[in-house]
């Protein structure tokens, strides 16, 4: 055997999800950019779960199916309540509250396709209804009821702030939702395929890669991009900061990704809302400050932005709180985790890799009395 740090260029699985390819990113066979211009993130759920679009009736349903599952028990609301928010992580909240969900569905164990499918669209539904309320809560505000009459972009919204948001913010949400819904196999989604291939059940397989999700390496990326453009807080500062990051060898977050070579797909979809976002709501410094750093990265360093440098701005816009940026990734990327589990048991083999083995060999045991 020849072991790959990281399983780096190794193909672990088949799938039909996702693709990337020549540094063009496909869901189910449709271009990104075909999607983020013109899919609803609703539609990009039925994509991923069916690979195909739906029509009309299919699209209405899955939305009805949505809006009728997103209130979450009160039992969860009681104990987002029960401790102080404000010193724990919001990724451990959310990784809690996912697996509390199984504990009061009646078929959390069930393994059908069909009992499968109705708990997708439930864990689905209640994601962004826990990230909400979890941010109201904290700052002593009473959790918003999802309105049904909403996309799922603009409820996040609704519920986070308690007022309808602005045509060109649920936009932005909305495109930010389709751009991060699923990425191949990244560690998340892997994780997620590697607990249900033990036949685990898919909170279970949720909660696990929620909980890949929550580290540093993979999510929060946009949220350490938001802490660099505070930290440089005017735009005259921007290249002078960058200058000094590199010279002590520090890494530019939200620059350059591991998969693509020319540039992530996504990014100039954010870059754009970002302009647009900023400029309306008095942010536009921001934006100035990571065109300005992205061009400095590029020329310097060849590194271009990925999707998460300008989605910080974008968030940053809309009023979210920054820590909240990891678990609204993870909002959109549950979309792509359940295809994934559902895609996992459909075609399940349990998955069991090897390692090289680099300790001592050729060792006698020694009575405790003779070792030194």
């Amino acid at each position: 055997m020849t072991s790959t740090k990281g399983l780096e260029g190794i193909t672990a699985t088949e799938s039909a999800i996702s693709s990337i390819i020549d540094d063009k990113l496909t869901y189910a066979g449709y271009d990104i950019d075909d999607l983020a211009t013109n899919s609803s993130f609703e539609e990009v759920i039925y994509l991923l779960w069916n690979q195909k679009l739906p029509n009309k009736k299919q699209l209405d349903e899955l939305k009805d199916a949505l809006a009728e599952e997103m209130d979450i028990p009160d039992e969860i609301t009681a104990h987002l309540k029960s401790y102080d928010l404000k010193s724990v992580n919001p990724m451990a909240v959310l990784r809690t509250s996912i697996s509390m969900l199984g504990i009061f569905d009646n078929e959390a164990d069930e393994m059908e396709e069909e009992s499968n499918k109705r708990k997708a669209v439930r864990i689905q539904a209640k994601i962004p209804t826990i990230v909400t309320a979890f941010a109201r809560i904290r700052k002593g505000e009473e959790p918003v009821k999802p309105k049904k009459d909403l996309s799922f972009a603009a409820n996040f919204l609704y519920m986070l702030n308690g007022e309808e948001p602005e045509d060109l913010e649920v936009e932005a949400f909305n495109k930010a939702l389709v751009l991060h819904a699923d990425h191949e196999l990244n560690a998340s989604t892997f994780t997620a395929r590697v607990c249900v291939a033990t036949l685990s059940d898919i909170y279970s397989g949720v909660t696990a890669a929620i909980s890949a999700l929550k580290g540093p390496l993979h999510g929060g990326a946009n949220e350490r991009v938001m802490a660099m453009l505070t930290e440089i807080g005017d735009v005259d500062n921007a290249i002078p900061h960058i200058e000094k990051k590199l010279e002590n060898k520090e890494k530019i977050m939200g620059m350059g990704h591991r998969v693509y070579q020319q540039g992530d797909p996504r990014a100039k979809h954010l870059r754009e809302m970002s302009r647009e976002l900023t400029g309306l709501t008095g942010h536009s410094k921001f934006y100035d400050m990571s065109v300005k750093i992205e061009k400095y990265i590029k020329e310097n360093k060849g590194l271009p932005a990925n999707v998460d440098f300008y989605s910080a701005s974008v968030y940053h816009s809309l009023g979210i709180d920054h820590d909240l940026f990891t678990p609204i990734f993870a909002v959109s990327r549950t979309s792509g985790w359940l295809a994934h589990i559902l895609e996992q048991y459909n075609d399940n083999r349990l998955i069991r890799p090897r390692a090289d083995y680099t300790g001592p060999k050729n060792q006698t045991y020694k009575p405790v009395e003779e070792r030194s």
